[in-house]
């Protein structure tokens, strides 16, 4: 398995940059399918290394290829490498994705992208119950020198329906996605550290992970939601 990732694989999406199109990929995809062999293998990596102090059911990388339908942006071809881990549900919830891209704009992140409906509203009830717990989760010094101490992602402006906007918890409670992110360098890519360096900070993002699937798979009293 490959522990770290090539300057080849810069170069080659800094090339497909400048030439977006299907002749030119066509051309090229020799070279192509040579990188994507090596990065396959770095991500079957994190994959086996996630395994051994996680429990992950599905990788998943994503193809090169574009859908247009619905974008205004017409051109084929992405010009980076994304993956996903999904832990194993329903006992443990959340993932991890990693995000390969030239130009310094290389990261990885964790957390919930898009919670179903019905997550979304318990973990939110959870946070106007009690945010102590996950207060000290991001207060807590080794975890948010890797992660910082705030979420990312999407919320509504003032307050979601059924809650108010005056609550203690409502910088937590409006978010639409519970997300960190970790950004790269190009430089920081290539290093042979990488690999130890995704594998640490995924491993720091446990505490927030055992809280969060401890909430989804209970209700507000505790009572356990699967058998």
């Amino acid at each position: 398995m490959s522990s770290a990732i090539s300057k080849e694989v810069f170069s080659f999406f800094k090339k497909l940059e400048k030439n977006n199109n299907r002749d030119w990929f066509n051309a090229n995809k020799p070279e192509f399918k040579v990188i994507e062999t090596e990065v396959k293998q770095f991500y079957n990596t994190i994959f086996e290394n996630l395994n051994k102090h996680d429990e992950i059911d599905k990788l998943k990388i994503f193809r090169i290829y574009r859908d247009v339908r619905f974008s205004k942006n017409k051109l084929p071809y992405k010009t980076h490498f994304g993956g996903s881990f999904h832990r194993t549900k329903p006992r443990l919830r959340g993932g991890y994705y990693l995000h390969i891209q030239p130009n310094n704009e290389s990261f990885i992140a964790t957390g919930f992208w898009e919670p179903a409906p019905a997550d979304l509203l318990r973990i939110r009830k959870e946070f106007e119950m009690d945010d102590y717990e996950i207060r000290d989760i991001l207060a807590n010094k080794s975890f948010n020198a890797i992660w910082g101490d705030s979420f990312v992602g999407d919320e509504v402006k003032t307050a979601p329906k059924g809650f108010s906007k005056e609550h203690k918890a409502i910088d937590l409670i409006k978010k639409k996605q519970y997300i960190f992110t970790k950004k790269y360098t190009d430089e920081e890519v290539l290093d042979t550290n990488f690999l130890n360096d995704i594998d640490k900070s995924f491993k720091a993002i446990r505490p927030f992970f055992d809280y969060m699937s401890d909430v989804l798979t209970t209700d507000l009293n505790g009572v356990s939601l699967i058998d």
